[in-house]
């Protein structure tokens, strides 16, 4: 396309347009837009879906797959066909878990991005009503205002202007202005103004048209991904390593080139976490999915590992510490000339009903006779932004005089009329008065034609605490969360509030913390110190939000701020969470990692909890799955070094990989324990810890293989026999170690999903060896008895060694180990490497 994004083409005037789109000012009927949504479908963007075919095709090619798939090509060359039909079992195996775990995390993502739909507010059938942006149609009739994200290309119909960010579109840093006439394009974002539009093009048809969904691909990579994926890697190599020392070896040796090879590659297929991939995905959407039943839609997957590492928590005050629900007190009206009714009265005129808005609510609520409000024409209205903190409304009454009415920040208003000093003392000593009984207050003025503003009074408003905050703040210091209440009310309500809620009394004004002349990305470290110490921030605006979290950032902090404004997304952006409250504007929700479909802090609160969660279950997964790496691969190639023969045959590999992948899945549904502090991922304790159980498993797996071979006597089938069954429960076992830091037998216990795969593969493990129907060597019901109680003894000793790693782990001064660093080093260096980026 070779047109210029900055100079869209000629429209039609605004006659023609709605004689093209066959509507009118009125809108559409519901029964015509059905008919047209039919004719233009949906108003979204197209999605390429690859078949569900392909996708299963997929996993049966790349790496891992065709080692297997030539493993399963030597079995067939030796006329092993036992091994041939279990490594092809195997395959399909990998391959539907893989299928059926993508299924499951892009179903969570897909039900996570319905409930993030964006919604337009129409006029159907003659009436305003909220509907879902994807079933506007050409020809509809909406309302645009400050914070939305406009749906569709549309033409301004009427109002007074729009600013509008295109930068998404154009490039263009700077929002331009837009006019009656004027068209509007889907993805833009309106930063001031409120008008109608009629709806032009729609979904594909649009002339930019991008209507995708809040929540991005599940395909982005968080730090803790990168970091097991970087542990995936070592493990890949390690198990290379060990494989090429026992290929040459055995080769030295004289051992069959086919056989070492099928075997080789089977070892290897089994130490490689084929699964991480799919555990780690889901493990994230399932997560996400509970979230959102608890009224907490995580809009990027990889931000569950931030909200799990959250420190300090920036809230606001209005709607998520109080109620939001405003009852207006009682009027101080200035001057003989106006009472308490006509001061409400020039309120609710700078007041617009269609807006939805708690403050404008209140007000309206507060006209005691309405029959005053109808006699008044509105003709024209200027909405609230929180550059100018104030609406504006021009209207004429009855006997034709026209009158401009506004109501706003006390302290904007004064300005605007410039009392004389006695007039401001008794305004501002009201508003201190005010202030001090914890109510928010608005300023109303109000001139005739365009003559001098003349204040009227002052308007109280009292947002009473909500009856959970106190306890939920709290119960977030209790979790190592320090809350700092963010407010544009004056210091004595915030102080009054933050009192009430148990935050402390050291409210900091932003305005004095930002002063004109500083820049806000480099404060110096006495301001930053103020506002570190800060119990909360009183008279913020929007820009003040992103300085508050960039210097808490500076000072160390994983930061947590909410937001609700358009002006809030750089905040929202800049902040590790980004928090888009109940309620919030389509823009704030667009740059939130966290998007509130309820209010109240205590949604958020749960929301971090849950996501310390999500972390501590793909913690045990690494933990546990570095373990058997190093427990399988270690234990096999020393045994072969050492006694000169298979401990464990090809085959029962690939069925121990069987047996260990199926309880692994139902990680993603684990009970764990909630950390007291904020966490944050620790690659040297998960490689000390899993390096520790792994070694401690060699050493056990040696033990049972001379006592079969030593105290049973048995022939080399059965020893191998012997050995799978004793890698198949421990493993299971282990899992069940890594999952906690406490004792394995206290809780939080393990998820009946989990619990109850781990019990049942390992009793059909012990079936299969048991009862082997000519699969395998046969080993007697005793001395499966005897892998199961020497099993069991070891787990303890495991979880002792594993409590002491964790006690040493958390001393000042750890000591360190040459030959666990020596382990380390790689994937240390890749840290460094990473924190260098």
């Amino acid at each position: 396309m070779s047109q210029n994004l900055s100079e869209p083409p000629p429209k039609p005037t605004i006659s023609e347009t709605m004689a093209q789109l066959q509507t009118t000012p009125q809108g559409l009927t519901a029964e015509e837009a059905q008919k047209r949504i039919q004719q233009w479908g949906p108003n979204a963007l197209k999605e390429t879906r690859v078949s569900p075919v392909m996708r299963f095709l997929h996993y049966l090619w790349g790496p891992i797959p065709w080692m297997i798939e030539l493993a399963a090509l030597l079995s067939g060359i030796v006329r092993h066909w036992a091994d041939f039909i279990i490594i092809m079992l195997l395959l399909i195996f990998n391959a539907v878990i893989g299928f059926w775990q993508e299924y499951q995390a892009a179903s969570a993502v897909e039900a996570l991005k319905n409930q993030l739909a964006l919604k337009s507010r129409i006029l159907r059938d003659g009436q305003w009503q909220e509907v879902p942006a994807a079933d506007l149609v050409p020809g509809d009739i909406i309302r645009i205002r400050l914070g939305d994200i406009i749906p569709a290309d549309v033409q301004l119909l009427s109002g007074d202007y729009l600013s509008i960010d295109q930068s998404a579109l154009t490039g263009e840093s700077l929002p331009v202005s837009k006019k009656i006439g004027d068209a509007a394009y889907s993805g833009t974002v309106v930063k001031q103004g409120e008008m109608q539009a009629v709806v032009t093009a729609t979904g594909m048809h649009t002339f930019f048209g991008r209507t995708a969904g809040l929540v991005q691909k599940a395909g982005a990579v968080s730090h803790f991904q990168k970091a097991v994926l970087r542990i995936g890697d070592y493990l890949i190599y390690l198990a290379l390593g060990l494989v090429a020392i026992l290929v040459t070896v055995q080769l030295f040796r004289g051992a069959p080139f086919v056989q070492l090879l099928q075997f080789a590659l089977i070892l290897t297929v089994a130490s490689i976490p084929v699964a991480m991939p799919a555990v780690l995905s889901v493990t994230m959407a399932l997560g996400a999915l509970k979230l959102s039943r608890m009224r907490a839609i995580v809009t990027r997957l990889e931000s569950i590992e931030e909200m799990a590492g959250v420190e300090i928590l920036c809230s606001d005050k209005t709607g998520t510490l109080t109620q939001n629900i405003l009852t207006l007190g009682t009027p101080q009206a200035f001057g003989k000339a106006v009472d308490e009714d006509t001061l409400v009265l020039m309120g609710a005129l700078a007041s617009k009903a269609e807006d939805n808005d708690s403050i404008d609510m209140a007000i309206l609520a507060g006209v005691k006779d309405n029959s005053r409000l109808a006699a008044y024409q509105e003709e024209k209205f200027t909405p609230f932004d929180p550059v100018s903190k104030r609406t504006e409304a021009v209207v004429r009454d009855a006997d034709g005089v026209v009158w401009t009415v506004t109501k706003g920040a006390p302290q904007v208003i004064m300005t605007l009329c410039a009392p004389g000093p006695e007039l401001q003392k008794q305004a501002q000593d009201a508003v201190e008065q005010l202030a001090g009984k914890g109510y928010r207050t608005l300023g109303v003025a109000r001139r005739q034609g365009d003559g001098a503003w003349t204040l009227l009074g002052i308007l109280p408003l009292f947002d009473p605490p909500r009856e959970d905050s106190r306890d939920t703040i709290a119960r977030a210091e209790a979790h190592g969360i320090q809350v700092k209440m963010v407010t544009g009310d004056n210091v004595a309500i915030a102080r009054e509030i933050a009192g009430q809620l148990g935050l402390g009394t050291n409210i900091q004004p932003a305005d004095q913390l930002f002063l004109k002349n500083v820049d806000i990305n480099h404060l110096d470290a006495a301001a930053e110190e103020k506002i570190e110490a800060a119990d909360g921030f009183a008279q913020v605006f929007p820009e003040h939000k992103y300085g508050i979290v960039k210097a808490l950032q500076q000072r160390g902090h994983l930061v947590a701020m909410t937001g609700d404004g358009v002006n809030d997304a750089p905040a929202l952006k800049q902040a590790d969470v980004g928090i888009a409250v109940s309620g919030a504007t389509d823009a704030a929700r667009a740059a939130s990692a966290l998007v509130l479909v309820a209010p109240g802090l205590i949604v958020i609160i749960k929301a971090i909890e849950e996501a310390r969660r999500i972390f501590e279950r793909m913690n045990s997964y690494a933990i546990y799955r570095i373990t058997e790496t190093i427990r399988i691969m270690f234990f096999v190639v020393l045994a072969m070094l050492v006694f000169d023969f298979y401990p464990i045959t090809a085959m029962l590999i690939i069925l121990l990989a069987f047996f260990n992948d199926l309880p692994i899945m139902a990680i993603a549904t684990d009970n764990t324990w909630l950390d007291p502090k904020p966490v944050r991922w620790d690659m040297h304790r998960v490689l000390t810890v899993s390096t520790v159980l792994g070694l401690i498993g060699v050493v056990e797996t040696f033990g049972m293989l001379l006592i079969a071979k030593d105290y049973f006597h048995m022939a080399i089938p059965q020893i191998q026999t012997l050995i799978f069954l004793k890698l198949a429960i421990a493993g299971h076992l282990t899992l069940f170690i890594a999952r906690t830091r406490k004792p394995f037998l206290q809780k939080p216990y393990p998820s009946p999903a989990l619990l109850w795969s781990a019990i049942g593969t390992k009793v059909a493990a012990t079936l299969l060896v048991i009862y082997p129907m000519g699969l395998i060597a046969h080993i007697t019901l005793l001395q499966a008895a005897i892998v199961w109680a020497y099993c069991i003894v070891w787990i303890f000793v495991e979880d002792r060694a594993k409590l002491a790693v964790y006690k040493h782990l958390e001393t000042d001064t750890p000591r360190h180990y040459p030959f666990l660093d020596l382990l380390h080093m790689p994937l240390m260096a890749g840290k460094r490497e990473n924190r260098a980026r």
